[in-house]
């Protein structure tokens, strides 16, 4: 597992009062080029919203490749303590994860 948050932003301080924090969990796997662009593409947003990323490695525990080996790259959002809920799987989109993004 590694923890990631966007370049140079505080997501507890940068964040406006009343707003949740937002989390990505993205599930990847090693030598997996969707899963680097989904991440770039991810992290290609760090500017604009406060976000950390957690990346989960697929191939590290047997219930996660039953879960999602074949879907692999698949990005869950959440917000403060809410539930996560799946936006996309493969290719970023960038539409959901903004309106995603927009409603912390």
């Amino acid at each position: 597992m590694l923890t990631l948050t966007g370049a140079d932003i505080d997501c507890e301080t940068n964040n406006a009062p009343g707003n949740a924090v937002v989390h990505f969990t993205l599930y990847t796997r090693s030598y997996c080029h969707l899963c680097d662009d989904m991440l770039e593409a991810l992290q290609a947003l760090s500017g604009e919203y406060p976000f950390t990323v957690e990346l989960m490695d697929v191939d590290a525990d047997e219930a996660l490749v039953a879960q999602f080996d074949e879907l692999v790259p698949v990005l869950y959002g959440k917000k403060g303590n809410s539930d996560s809920v799946q936006l996309c799987n493969y290719f970023l989109d960038d539409a959901r994860v903004r309106a995603f993004l927009q409603a912390a």
